[in-house]
């Protein structure tokens, strides 16, 4: 075991394991032993599964259905080592500090990189402000902790991978890492740093709801394996690569990754076309008191607005990129169609308020400097709004999750005399959109159609 070449990947979700955690399986299974996966957390929400898996040796079974409903199933033996979560995260920091350790992955979700509509480190927000006192509750103190206990013990270079639906993830780790070693005065950790590590902007794809109640059940009955930590996604998968590793990786490409020059015409099309409408159909979902993607989808005036979207805005925004765009909006919406899924809204509606500027305000920006009003987009943060509003008054049918919820801001927003006019002078959300007079009328404007759909 000591031979091979450690993937550390921090942040052991769904995702991971029916994502990047696959696509090394597969190379295994190929017969290429060179590479494992250790795996743990930084937050301790998930130990159950952590503990179920290390009871299983790491193994378990991979669940995955087609928009036709054909099921197929494997057991991923890739993940080899499990890391307990403890405060100090010390198993997480000796695995990363491991010469071993080659690349160290995460899967933090939008909220998790604490980035403002500049793109700078939210330094209000208490996890943070902690982990710039000596804490480890995010990805920031926790890596810096890595690379400090790293440089000690002169264990190389490495490779820092983000796999995440953020922007330019790795550009956007990279920087916030930065910042958070200026302001925490670490300056040797931030050479080290320059010298020894990449951090290559990714984009992964494949929807990965929560694993459904008779999960269990159908895999014991289908392979007769009796699992507790089993997990479920779409057929559909992709992963890009920016071929930008520091110190080695996987034979990837043999296995399916895509490793390339640079990851933004795909990055942007499917941030653009697939999270922001994916979020746009569960807000709107909701609202309709729908419970589930695909119900939602094919709902005529949900999906028409998600339809609209892309049509009028998306694709003159993102113009010829080498991608067949249309085809790539038709083969999206109809993934959110699969009803073998059971993808619910309420995990696709989180993380809205990270959401907005990353995914949704670019476009809206785009539509105003072509000369073009952005009614389409325009109703998706009118359908936030909306949902919010509920939220606010405690009628939504689940928890709202969001990393950056500020919540006696929102309450405050919604208790003033005119929410509208303080949703749309919110420069977090909408940058210098602001400004604009006219946009603050066409979000009133889409705000009202959204109170018609629903009532």
């Amino acid at each position: 075991m000591n031979e091979q070449n450690t993937w550390l990947h921090i942040g052991l979700g769904s995702f991971h394991r029916a994502h990047q955690a696959w696509y090394l399986h597969r190379l295994i299974a190929a017969g290429d032993q060179r590479w494992h996966i250790a795996a743990g957390n930084i937050r301790n929400d998930a130990e159950q599964v952590v503990q179920a898996l290390a009871a299983q040796d790491g193994r378990y079974v991979l669940e995955t259905v087609s928009p036709d409903g054909e099921r197929e199933y494997e057991e991923i033996a890739s993940i080899r080592k499990l890391l307990p979560w403890q405060p100090d995260l010390q198993p997480l920091i000796d695995e990363g500090a491991r010469p071993q350790t080659k690349v160290i992955a995460f899967t933090v979700t939008e909220g998790g990189y604490y980035l403002d509509t500049g793109h700078r480190l939210d330094v209000g927000n208490a996890d943070l402000a902690a982990d710039l006192n000596g804490g480890c509750k995010t990805i920031y103190g926790a890596v810096t902790k890595i690379l400090e206990q790293r440089m000690a013990q002169n264990a190389g270079p490495l490779t820092l991978l983000s796999c995440d639906n953020v922007r330019h993830n790795g550009d956007r780790f990279r920087d916030g890492l930065a910042e958070f070693l200026q302001l925490s005065g670490k300056s040797a950790v931030s050479d080290w740093l320059a010298a020894n590590a990449s951090c290559p902007n990714t984009m992964v794809d494949r929807i990965t709801p929560r694993p459904a109640a008779d999960l269990p059940a159908r895999i014991k009955a289908q392979t007769g394996i009796d699992d507790r930590a089993p997990v479920m996604g779409e057929s559909f998968i992709q992963w890009v690569v920016e071929d930008n590793f520091r110190a080695g990786c996987p034979d990837l490409a043999a296995v399916g990754v895509e490793l390339v020059a640079s990851v933004i015409p795909y990055e942007e099309a499917k941030i653009r076309i697939l999270n922001a409408s994916h979020s746009c159909i569960a807000w709107a979902g909701t609202l309709l008191g729908q419970q589930y993607i695909h119900e939602s989808t094919l709902t005529p005036a949900v999906y028409a607005i998600a339809d609209r979207y892309v049509t009028q805005d998306v694709l003159p925004s993102l113009g010829d990129n080498g991608i067949d765009l249309p085809t790539y909006r038709d083969v999206v919406l109809k993934r959110f169609t699969n009803p073998h899924i059971q993808d619910t809204n309420q995990r696709v509606a989180a993380d809205g308020f990270s959401k907005i500027p990353a995914m949704i305000a670019p476009t809206l920006q785009e539509c105003y400097q072509r000369g073009v009003r952005p009614e389409a987009t325009a109703m998706l943060p009118a359908l936030f709004f909306v949902f919010m509003e509920k939220w606010h008054q405690g009628a939504l049918p689940y928890e709202y999750q969001d990393g950056i919820l500020n919540a006696p801001a929102v309450h405050a927003m919604f208790e003033a005399d005119d929410p509208i006019a303080v949703y749309a002078q919110d420069s977090a959300l909408f940058g210098e959109l602001t400004q604009r007079a006219d946009f603050a009328a066409l979000l009133r404007e889409k705000i009202a159609a959204v109170y018609a759909l629903i009532n």
